[in-house]
């Protein structure tokens, strides 16, 4: 960042959808520069009752206020994930509050994972599994190589992010993971 306070990291954030379960797991480290703050933050919660699974990488307040912009959504829209998220989507591209947050969320329900950006975009991964955050790449590559060996969701999600943990600095083992059975 350019200015003088030091940016927030975190985190890694992993969907892994396979078989009948779909999993969303993400680490509980919290960095300010080169400062752990926290090493056990929930960024991965159950929304909509349990129908749908969040989680998000960036700065914590502004995901906050996504999780309960969300929520709003899918109360005006239930059983609609993609509806719901098309239209957080807008509201976070046009508004000007909105647009200067700094945050990534990965949403999935029973049908559907997706990762919602700031600049509108709602994407559905191609193989079942996406990854966003510092350590997101990392968790990626494991989980996409995991992926067609016969361990389930669950299984690749806690085993690639140890796999981001061991590589990435603002990424820990302290895990939170959420599942559906689809």
């Amino acid at each position: 960042m350019s200015h003088s306070t030091e940016s927030w990291h975190g985190t890694t954030i992993l969907t892994v959808r396979k078989g009948n379960r779909v999993v969303v797991a993400g680490d509980g480290q919290v960095s300010v520069g080169h400062t752990i703050m926290k090493s056990n933050a929930r960024k991965v919660r159950p929304l909509s009752g349990g129908a749908v699974l969040a989680g998000f990488a960036g700065a914590t307040a502004d995901a906050m206020t996504l999780f309960e912009r969300l929520e709003g959504k899918l109360e005006q829209y239930p059983g609609q994930l993609m509806r719901a998220c098309v239209e957080l989507a807008k509201d976070w591209r046009m508004d000007r509050y909105l647009r200067r947050l700094e945050a990534m969320m990965i949403v999935a329900d029973r049908q559907v994972s997706l990762v919602l950006t700031g600049t509108g975009d709602v994407l559905e991964p191609e193989h079942g599994v996406i990854a966003i955050g510092s350590g997101g790449n990392y968790a990626l590559a494991a989980a996409l190589a995991l992926y067609e060996t016969e361990l389930g969701a669950e299984e690749i999600a806690r085993r690639s992010m140890a796999i981001a943990a061991d590589i990435c600095v603002y990424t820990n083992r302290s895990v939170t993971l959420e599942q559906l059975e689809i």
